[in-house]
């Protein structure tokens, strides 16, 4: 009974009101969520069709697979593409970077040294930096070499798809880095590769951004 001058209780006024924004914020949130996975896969997409090489202090060639010293074709297709740039004279000296997998006699670097200097390009102008076994890792080690030879600008190679992940990690640690990706090898001959590995580059550098950490599993890796 509502006495005289008595305004009316509204005991369900509360619970309504979350029932009616609850799937708005739901909807909102998934939004949002589609805008940023599509923006950053559309980036990962465009970026690794670009070519921005200009003259550097170095040129930087991630590690891939390699078996027993020679370069899995993954690696092969980055170091000529490295060997083109250096001929080029966009940069003076190659570094190669990566570690070795447990058991392995040669590190990626290694085998990536050996390659270049098979092919011309001499000892003193190819440095290995055999350590990382994941892209942080490897940008960790170059970032501290980087900062003991005063170098602070790098041309990447990589394979397209990885360009966006590897130049975020690369000005992370210090480096006015771009990109000229391998346009060769196994991760650009169909297009069924090249969005498998444009969906995991897009979760690999989602991943980085929010956590800042390794993501393992989208570090290319065809072999």
């Amino acid at each position: 009974m509502i006495r005289p001058g008595q305004a009316p209780t509204r005991t369900h006024s509360r619970p309504r009101a979350a029932l009616t924004w609850a799937p708005r914020v739901v909807v909102g949130a998934l939004v949002v969520g589609l805008l940023l996975v599509g923006g950053t896969a559309v980036r990962v997409w465009a970026l690794g069709r670009v070519d921005e090489r200009t003259p550097t202090d170095v040129i930087l060639v991630l590690g891939a697979a390699q078996y027993d010293g020679r370069p899995s074709p993954v690696l092969e297709a980055r170091l000529q593409h490295a060997l083109t740039l250096y001929q080029q004279g966009v940069a003076p000296t190659i570094v190669t970077v990566g570690g070795a997998a447990q058991g392995d006699q040669f590190s990626e670097a290694e085998s990536g040294d050996r390659w270049l200097t098979e092919h011309g390009v001499p000892n003193r102008d190819v440095l290995p930096v055999d350590e990382g076994r994941d892209t942080l890792g490897s940008f960790e080690a170059i970032g501290s070499v980087a900062k003991a030879r005063n170098w602070t600008s790098a041309v990447i190679v990589s394979d397209p798809w990885h360009s966006l992940r590897s130049r975020t990690m690369a000005r992370d640690v210090g480096l006015d880095a771009t990109t000229s990706p391998t346009k060769t090898g196994p991760v650009v001959q169909t297009r069924e590769t090249q969005f498998f590995y444009i969906v995991r580059e897009t979760a690999g550098l989602l991943y980085y951004h929010f956590a800042h950490a390794s993501s393992d599993f989208s570090d290319p890796s065809l072999q």
